[in-house]
């Protein structure tokens, strides 16, 4: 038995020079795009809300300027001689990454404001500013191709680049035919271009090495990951940390060199830029690390277990402790719970999320007696009913795997 599976290949880019320069025209394309529909969006709203001001009636109002993709990709048919006489040198899926952005950005926006959407309230909508926008680029249609010499992609209009890694692991794919090329989306991250293919995968149903066990996991700051069946804990990495006396050095440096002035419009200096290309390396190679950790400690639990049980953590009000904030959200635990969701349903098993409310630290794992109050300064559990002395990390893993034991004792995963 099969599945199909929405997948992400990324591979690292080594254009041209003269490839470099139309990869931000198509970026710069897509970014101009955005900003004509968003201006427009926002001269139709504050048109129609000075003409009810006047008081005008609802139905004799400025018709309203439709906030979907197609809507707004024919008005921008119409107007772009105007707005983009240059417009013929880049591929419309340029234009059309910039408008797709702006209506699911605004459709994200009008949802939030509907209660529709959950999570913190999304704001307007705001222009993208050169400076401060990371260059992407999304391809939907035309020639997209991964070359069968794995060092080369095709895309529209930009033609064939060279890639910095191997390109084999999707070239068998698609050449056995399991794997179908949706999408290609290019950007600029630290200084480096990377394309991401999104590819429909077929892959055979796989089963964990071992379907009826059920593995706690407790995530923490000073210990990242604490398992119920005695598995090794995984110490927190804290690649933040080990990385911020190099940050804070290059941030010293780029703060002695004359940068860019928006108040003015002064350029930065070369010598700004290359410190400040220093530094995001820095933090791009930091977020890597953090990523691969997490990647192989997520593989490896849902490659092996069948049922893996963690908490539903509060992640962003735990940010608000102003002394904690910094190593919580250098430990992933947010990303380690996605990564989770996706590869146990990709290995044949599945992921439970216990309640956020669930004592798992205060419950005894012995006795099941709960305690009314649990510093967290206090890293040994001792229950006084039966006695039992254990780290709280373990004890609150053991509690969690507890949860669905009884459940799924004796049966395989769900499919």
């Amino acid at each position: 038995m099969s599945l199909t599976l929405t997948c992400a290949y990324r591979f690292a880019l080594d254009p041209t020079p003269r490839q470099v320069g139309a990869l931000l025209r198509h970026c710069g394309a897509a970014r101009t795009a955005f900003n004509w529909g968003l201006a427009q969006v926002k001269a139709n709203l504050g048109q129609r809300e000075a003409e009810r001001s006047y008081g005008v009636a609802e139905d004799e109002l400025t018709p309203s300027f439709g906030w979907s993709m197609y809507s707004m990709r024919k008005a921008w048919n119409q107007a772009k001689n105007q707005v983009a006489p240059w417009w013929a040198e880049c591929s419309k899926e340029a234009y059309a990454t910039g408008l797709d952005q702006l209506a699911r950005a605004l459709g994200n926006w009008s949802d939030s404001r509907n209660g529709k959407r959950k999570g913190p309230r999304m704001g307007f909508p705001r222009f993208k500013p050169k400076r401060k926008t990371n260059p992407s680029c999304r391809f939907t249609t035309g020639t997209i191709r991964v070359e069968a010499d794995r060092h080369h992609v095709t895309l529209p209009v930009l033609g064939t680049i060279k890639t910095h890694e191997s390109t084999r692991k999707l070239h068998r794919r698609l050449t056995g035919g399991t794997a179908v090329v949706k999408s290609a989306t290019v950007r600029r991250e630290a200084g480096r271009w990377f394309v991401s293919f999104t590819v429909e995968v077929r892959r055979t149903e796989s089963t964990p090495a071992r379907p009826d066990a059920v593995i706690g996991v407790d995530l923490g700051v000073k210990t990242l990951a604490v398992f119920s069946d005695g598995r090794p804990p995984v110490d927190n990495p804290k690649h933040y940390d080990t990385s911020r006396r190099k940050l804070r050095r290059l941030s010293r440096t780029v703060s002695r060199r004359q940068g860019p002035d928006r108040r003015t419009g002064g350029q930065p200096s070369k010598r700004w830029q290359r410190a400040n290309a220093a530094r995001n390396r820095t933090h791009h190679r930091t977020a890597r690390l953090r990523g691969d950790a997490i990647h192989k400690l997520t593989t490896s639990l849902a490659r092996e277990y069948g049922t893996v049980v963690v908490e539903d953590l509060n992640v962003s009000g735990m940010l608000k402790n102003r002394k904690l904030a910094r190593v919580i959200a250098d430990a992933g635990f947010g990303e380690i719970r996605r990564q989770l969701a996706y590869k146990t349903a990709w290995n044949g098993g599945r992921l439970e999320v216990a309640d956020r409310w669930f004592p798992s630290s205060k419950t005894c794992s012995g006795c099941g007696a709960v305690k009314p109050k649990l510093p967290l300064r206090v890293r040994t559990y001792m229950c006084e009913p039966c006695g039992l002395v254990i780290d709280r990390d373990v004890n609150a893993a053991l509690n969690l795997a507890a949860l669905v034991k009884r459940h799924v004792a004796g049966s395989g995963p769900e499919t």
